[in-house]
């Protein structure tokens, strides 16, 4: 089945093909961007509007991914293209401020509970690297906790842990830090500590033994690359007390949840951390992200201040990006998200569905209008549970869907943006419905 998925979208994606061979002379693999490959070559996009895109073929598809999360608004929303080309016109960067980013900064400080004050730069990584260095500034200790299958971005303290593989990884409740690629130093390792999710006592025990070293744990509310794993409250209201009592730094990278509410996960929960990171939904599509919290944590970043720490960024802040986003979240109001969120519990539940009236066993992980699909019969609360599912049944389904008009992520997330309606969803569901039919004989092995 998988031989005829691959067979199939070869046929149907020769321009596609075209373009990935001309790539590969000028980027290595032919593409920029790790997640965007897939074998036997990457689709290529030509555009989009609403939750609609097109490749180089002119085929047309749900986008049931939203680069990742980010267009929560869907592709080309007219006030947010009007708000970019506005802007344009006007200039796209100055070696100045502008009164666009106050604009966006005050909105977020309005939204976010833990914002008193936020600086922006231009990707999440960049947002969780300042974070982290901010709490080492703050509290003058060398070493970040992370959650075990936890993603935080491509820099170097980031790249720990994220996917290990499970036989060096260590006992689920100790998880030893591992590094996510070559090139990793050892000495990232040394200063992170890994915890496991959902295991309050377990991670409050490695916290207190680490604890005269740790500027802060960071964690995901909802582990979003992951495979869309919620904490439990507990266990976020127990780093919360510990990591308060112990005086380290608690930060919620929000970079994905923050679309599950106005105020992000955080508001959702009750917990407020002393710093959060921001992005995708918060560009309007283009490349913006952020980091804020607690005023006399970013109070170091005052350039008023006698030893201040240092943020720079040519594009920190820039107009374009500030448009953007200032226009997408200024739709996002309260009832819009509540929408959303109603849509995506329908999606997952429809899922199941599917899936049940196939025997097929599989968990659908959702938080607001986000959801991941993982080939195991338990349930997946934490890493260990994603690193068990079956991965050649998600990439089967993966390739089957964009054999039938649907995008997702390789790895089975989807997002739904605000330009979905009924028809779009059931069309989703109709070509799982169809995908998982025809491929039973292969799911039953």
């Amino acid at each position: 089945m998988a031989n005829d998925a691959e067979a199939l979208y070869r046929e149907t994606t020769p321009h596609s093909r075209v373009l990935h061979e001309k790539a590969v002379t000028v980027m290595p693999g032919g593409t920029t961007r790790t997640t965007t490959y897939f074998d036997p070559y990457p689709l290529y996009i030509e555009r989009g509007r609403g939750c609609r895109v097109w490749d180089a073929d002119g085929t047309e598809r749900i986008d049931m991914l939203g680069n990742y999360t980010a267009m929560i608004l869907g592709h080309a929303h007219p006030k947010v293209v009007e708000a970019i080309q506005k802007q344009a016109a006007r200039g796209t960067g100055f070696a100045a401020a502008n009164a666009i980013e106050v604009q966006l900064a005050t909105l977020l400080c309005e939204r976010v509970p833990s914002l008193d004050a936020v600086r922006f730069c231009n990707s999440g990584t960049e947002a969780t690297m300042f974070a982290m260095r901010l709490a080492r500034a703050f509290t003058g200790r060398p070493k970040i906790a992370r959650i075990e299958g936890g993603y935080h971005g491509t820099h170097d303290y980031a790249e720990v842990s994220t996917h290990p593989a499970l036989s060096e990884a260590g006992p689920p409740d100790a998880p030893i830090a591992r590094p996510d690629s070559a090139g990793t130093p050892d000495w990232v390792l040394h200063q992170t500590v890994v915890l496991p999710f959902n295991n309050p006592n377990a991670a409050e025990a490695i916290i207190r033994r680490e604890a005269g070293e740790l500027a802060a744990v960071i964690l995901e509310p909802v582990i979003g690359a992951g495979g869309v794993i919620a904490a439990t409250v507990e266990f976020l209201e127990r780093l919360r007390s510990t990591t308060q009592e112990l005086g380290i730094l608690l930060i919620f990278d929000e970079v994905i949840s923050l679309r599950l509410g106005p105020g992000g996960a955080q508001q959702m929960y009750g917990v407020t951390p002393d710093l959060t990171t921001m992005g995708k939904i918060i560009g309007g599509g283009l490349p913006v992200a952020a980091f804020g919290g607690r005023a006399d944590v970013m109070g170091l970043l005052d350039p008023r201040r006698e030893g201040n720490l240092a943020q720079g960024g040519t594009y920190n802040g820039n107009p374009l990006g500030m448009a953007a986003g200032l226009a997408t979240m200024t739709e996002l109001t309260p009832d819009v998200y509540e929408d959303l969120n109603r849509k995506g519990a329908r999606v997952a539940e429809l899922l199941r569905e599917v899936f049940a009236s196939h025997q097929v066993p599989v968990q659908i992980n959702s938080a607001g209008s986000m959801f991941a699909l993982h080939f195991t019969d338990r349930p997946v609360v934490d890493y260990r549970g994603v690193a068990t599912a079956n991965k050649d049944k998600t990439r089967e389904l993966f390739l089957g869907l964009v054999n039938h008009g649907v995008l997702m992520a390789p790895r089975g997330m989807g997002a739904l943006s605000t330009a979905m309606d009924e028809q779009d969803i059931q069309e989703f569901i109709d070509a799982v419905e169809t995908v998982v039919a025809g491929q039973r004989p292969r799911w039953e092995q």
